[in-house]
């Protein structure tokens, strides 16, 4: 399980629309599958039942609410781009998740990330959305509902970090690596696979490897060229989202692979060794 901060942005439409994985639309409903958490206080703005389900468009614009109603609100610096969007995406080995695994991983994350302080209802307005296989999207608008900016951790990635680790545990998840063999002989003296494999995994290191460096300029410039007018900016666009999606599923082959070179798995011998062992001299 890989946590990602996204850059901030001041609207929530290009954070949802990546979420969905399609544009946000006034006709399509998102019911409770795909909306699985959000924040305490939205019960307040569904008490009508015709309106529980609300459409794409509906959602983008009860996160862009904030900024409409308080128009001055900015950051300590001055920064009034207050849409903070974190996705993870599990490792692809994992199994899929039931609805209120996805529910509890984001309320964990929530909190982990600081948009959800427990017992404060009128804190940040945030969503978790699971639209797409393996992935989670939490989108957040840091402007409280007094006005006020939320300051966030500033230990933020390495607090998700530590809660991705700890939800692997709690769910029986596949681990982004696994630690090296404890044993002091075999601390003391790497194996030339392990080697192998600590180079591997810092070539696929979410925080600091060079692909999640390259895969994080590929996804800025995809969203730079969206917003651009044209079928052939859409196009390329959207050729762009697909190498990022490679470079991020050969981060996972690195891992993978690492984490075999550490722990190789038993090859089975093949079926007329098998039987050869068992005939008589």
């Amino acid at each position: 399980m890989i946590p990602r901060l996204h850059e901030r942005t001041h609207r929530p439409h290009d954070p949802l629309e990546e979420a969905l994985g399609r544009p946000v639309s006034p006709n399509e409903g998102l019911t409770e599958h795909t909306i699985v958490a959000h924040w305490p206080g939205l019960d307040c703005f569904t008490l009508d039942d015709e309106q529980r389900i609300w459409t794409s468009v509906q959602w983008a614009e009860h996160l862009e609410d904030p900024y409409l109603e308080h128009p001055f609100a900015a950051s300590p610096d001055d920064d009034r781009r207050a849409i903070l969007h974190l996705d993870i995406r599990l490792h692809p080995d994992d199994r899929e998740l039931t609805g209120p695994e996805w529910a509890e991983v984001a309320q964990r994350l929530a909190r982990a990330a600081g948009i959800e302080i427990p017992g404060k209802e009128h804190g940040c307005r945030w969503i978790a959305v699971q639209a797409q296989p393996g992935r989670l999207d939490l989108i957040s608008n840091l402007i409280h509902l007094d006005g006020a900016w939320h300051a966030l951790p500033a230990d933020n990635l390495r607090r998700l970090a530590q809660e991705a680790r700890r939800i692997e545990q709690d769910l029986h998840l596949v681990p982004v690596r696994s630690d090296p063999p404890s044993r002091p002989a075999i601390r003391a003296a790497l194996t030339a696979s392990a080697q192998l494999a600590t180079i591997l995994n810092q070539l696929a290191d979410e925080q600091a490897g060079p692909l999640a460096a390259v895969r994080g300029l590929v996804e800025h410039t995809s969203h730079r060229i969206a917003r651009q007018p044209g079928a052939a900016s859409t196009d390329t666009a959207h050729r762009l989202e697909l190498i990022a999606r490679r470079l991020y599923a050969i981060q996972q082959d690195l891992d993978t692979t690492a984490d075999r070179l550490v722990h190789p798995r038993a090859v089975p011998a093949p079926d007329a060794v098998r039987h050869n062992a068992h005939r008589s001299p």
